[in-house]
């Protein structure tokens, strides 16, 4: 039997099938509205004329299409998104089983008729006409196609009930635009797009569907007694579906009668027929989980929300968030994530172990590449489900606010790592000191600024009343430790020292670091943050370097990945790359670039970045003192960073980078950011280094680049030596020379007369405009201190032959 028809043949039977189709349509149609006229001449001319009236270009509609969403290797599936299950396959990919036993079930003549069977439809005319009801509906396989076809295409709920309606007008509407469709398409093409087409009942549409639903297989692997109990099920997808009590025996039933009609067409032997028959029916169905709530890992739920969410934000995919939702479910598309299943199983393991599912507090990590904005993890330690109202697991909320509510712990699907909806973030304390060191470095301020940091500075601003205020409504900042003295950028960033990097943002202007912040990825959420930020009151961003603003581990982890990328912002995204259903890339994968800073600013922000995490920059020294030393140690790759505690220890962060990976950690409670209890590091550091390390393992050490000993250094003047000079003219001279002179207040030991200069500190040589203090003589003779050329002074831009610092062992 030859599946694919010479069409030269066919001219012939194609008129002669469309005359007398009219001629029947005239019938049927007359029937309906006169039935003593039904037979007469007249009623089947103006029938024949009617039906060849009848439009025959069928909408060429597509059925919805399953969307796979895989991570980054393109094979890990984490989620389908989906209104109906079903993916359409080449007939190749289909058993020969499948094929013969549909045209077994619906349509014998399958291959001998051109898209009507005359005389079905006569003999369902006669039999239902003597019945006085529908008993025989004579629809070929490719009318029931067009059926489909029409309900798919349909753009109003009216169009879909007139394609499935129970009257002549739409049997004959089906007749004509059959004869159409085979007249344009070969018989296996046909047979392929009503497999695709085709309800097989339990949430599966189209043959693959199917085969995974009832079988968890392949179209092309489905054995005679799998295809005969599918095929079975087309006709009444409800009434005979075997996982329910009255569909199984009618099931069993359907599948016995196909089995035989397939002996009787010859499609299998006697043997295959006793064997399939043999075979029990089964009643297991297992429906295709959908959408992020039936991810394999629970815990990749966060980030394929976050892709979900990304996704509705897209214009590409249409105008309104209904547009785009539609495209996602049914437009049958290929999804290569960002997800890195190595580095997720990293971060989520560390997760766990430093703070596990339950916490009020959450324990939140992201991690992106540098140079491209791929996200390429997010863990928190939160099972992503809707708690159950019926049976709540989750605890009381700790927000006073909020009392006799739940919190979301354990369970929640709110994006706590990324932001989004009600989720505007957490204080990110110090980390936010970079941004204004980025902005004084573009400024034109080298690394090698000094600033006399102070036990507590009283700054210009003017906030509110609270433990960071003096002089009444002055903003006087504190030091968590003992670290006055003479600072740079390195040891100030390195010690996190508070009174550097408040009198820093005076002189280079908060504006320019809170557009710094923005530049660099730091997107405000809140809407004080909102407000301020858009109406331009920047200069009231006084503590803005403490991190006092609402920010994301994302954001973070974002912002520091564009200084580690030489300055190249990147827009966060969680996809490499999207093929539409016939296999074609789409551009809104594309990485979203753009250099915002200089690289030699970026370059020098990140050697100031080595000093927190027990590094070694370029140029200058650390000072020793390092806020997350270990970083270095046990990620064992060069490493820049930073971490934060934010005002009482409400929120507690670090973030560390390589050249290909950025990690940003926040603890905080989830449900109450501003609660007061005071949180410590022991947690979120080592979380984030061992993440880091995890997904380091394995690869090529990558160092940063240095900035130039311009960005460094900058306009180095030599300071003069003042040694036992008198106050007022040591004090006269250095300023003469371009320095910001202070004086200390403890006296020196030295030989030089009591009051006068003892040295300087720094000494040697220094930024222009730097701070030099002149230190006083308390004339007991001791050795003179802060000679010129002596390195290795408090504060003193030296080089790295001032000495390694030190850190810890591998783990």
């Amino acid at each position: 039997m030859t599946r694919v028809r010479k069409r030269d043949h066919n001219l012939l039977t194609n008129g002669a099938s469309l005359l007398i189709c009219g001629l029947l349509a005239g019938v049927v149609v007359a029937a309906a509205a006169f039935p003593a006229v039904a037979m007469s001449g007249l009623a089947a001319k103006a029938g024949a004329q009617t039906f060849d009236a009848l439009p025959t270009e069928l909408k060429d509609q597509r059925a919805p299409q399953i969307t796979r969403v895989y991570a980054n290797d393109g094979k890990t599936l984490i989620a389908m998104m989906y209104d109906e299950f079903r993916s359409d396959v080449p007939l190749k990919d289909i058993s020969k089983n499948m094929q013969n036993a549909i045209i077994a079930a619906e349509d014998h003549d399958f291959y001998k008729h051109n898209g009507v069977d005359v005389k079905g439809i006569a003999r369902a005319f006669v039999a239902n006409k003597g019945a006085g009801k529908t008993e025989q509906g004579a629809s070929t396989l490719t009318m029931q196609y067009v059926r489909m076809s029409i309900s798919y295409s349909a753009t109003h709920p009216v169009d879909v009930v007139r394609a499935s309606e129970d009257t002549p007008a739409r049997k004959a509407r089906e007749m004509r635009y059959a004869l159409k469709i085979e007249q344009e398409l070969t018989k296996d093409q046909i047979l392929e797009r009503y497999l695709n087409i085709a309800p097989f009942g339990n949430g599966a549409y189209g043959v693959y569907a199917a085969s995974q639903v009832y079988f968890g297989k392949r179209p092309k692997d489905l054995t005679i007694d799998q295809a005969a109990l599918l095929a079975g099920m087309v006709k009444a997808p409800s009434a005979f579906n075997p996982a329910t009590e009255t569909g199984y025996p009618q099931a069993v039933d359907r599948r016995a009668y196909i089995l035989k009609n397939m002996l009787d067409l010859k499609q299998i032997t006697q043997a295959e027929y006793d064997a399939a028959s043999a075979t029990k029916v089964t009643r297991d169905v297992k429906r295709a989980g959908r959408d992020c709530v039936s991810v394999p890992k629970n815990n990749w739920g966060f980030f394929c929300d976050y892709f979900y969410r990304w996704w509705m934000a897209q214009e590409t995919f249409g105008d309104t968030s209904y547009d785009r939702e539609r495209r996602l479910k049914t437009g049958g598309y290929n999804i290569v994530t960002s997800l890195d299943t190595k580095v997720q199983a990293a971060a989520y393991k560390n997760v766990q172990q430093y703070l596990k599912n339950g916490s009020k507090d959450a324990l939140m990590l992201a991690a992106v590449e540098p140079g491209s904005g791929r996200v390429r993890s997010l863990a928190v330690n939160r099972n992503f489900k809707i708690d159950d109202p019926s049976d709540p697991k989750n605890g009381p909320s700790s927000n006073p606010d909020k009392k006799g509510q739940r919190g979301s712990y354990p369970n929640t699907t709110n994006p706590l790592v990324t932001g989004g909806g009600d989720i505007t973030g957490y204080q990110g304390g110090s980390v936010f000191k970079m941004f204004t060191l980025a902005a004084a470095l573009e400024a034109g301020y080298p690394l090698s600024y000094t600033i006399n940091a102070k036990d507590q500075y009283v700054s210009k601003y003017r906030v509110g009343a609270g433990s960071a205020t003096c002089q009444g409504d002055r903003y006087c900042p504190k030091n968590a430790g003992k670290m006055s003295g003479v600072k740079n950028m390195w040891s100030a960033f390195g010690q996190s020292v508070n009174t550097y990097f408040i009198p820093l943002q005076e002189r280079v202007g908060s504006g320019k670091a809170v557009d710094m912040a923005y530049k660099l990825g730091i997107r405000f959420r809140s809407s004080e943050d909102v407000k301020q930020y858009n109406n331009r009151k920047l200069d009231d961003w006084g503590a803005f370097s403490l991190g006092v603003t609402d920010v994301t581990p994302l954001d973070l982890a974002n912002a520091y990945a564009t200084l580690a990328a030489d300055g190249k912002y990147c827009e966060p995204i969680p996809v490499q790359e999207i093929r539409d259903h016939d296999g074609n890339k789409l551009d809104v994968a594309n990485p979203r670039c753009n250099k915002v800073i200089g690289e030699d600013v970026a370059r020098a922000a990140v050697d100031a970045g080595r000093c927190p995490v027990g590094d070694r920059p370029a140029f200058g020294s650390c000072g020793g003192y390092a806020t997350a030393r270990a970083t270095r140690g046990v990620v064992g790759h060069p490493v820049f960073g930073k971490s934060g505690t934010s005002d009482g220890a409400k929120t507690v962060s670090l973030i560390a980078g390589t050249k290909s990976l950025v990690v940003a950690g926040l603890e905080a409670d989830a449900d109450w950011p501003q609660n007061p209890r005071y949180r410590q590091h022991d947690r979120v550091n080592p979380a984030v280094w061992e993440t880091l390390a995890d997904a380091m393992k394995g690869k090529d050490k990558q160092d940063f680049k240095a900035p130039t000993e311009k960005m460094a250094y900058g306009d180095q003047r030599s300071i003069p030596n003042v040694t036992c000079d008198s106050r007022e003219s040591a004090i006269d001279e250095l300023r003469d020379a371009g320095f910001d002179v202070e004086v200390s207040f403890s006296r020196t030991a030295s030989s030089c007369p009591a009051g006068s200069a003892a040295g300087t500190n720094p000494s040697g040589r220094t930024i222009k405009g730097g701070v030099v203090i002149v230190e006083i003589s308390d004339g007991t003779g001791g050795q003179q201190p802060g000679q010129p050329g002596q390195p290795g002074q408090p504060g003193q831009p030296g080089r790295p032959e001032n000495g390694p610092v030190t850190r810890p062992g591998p783990r």
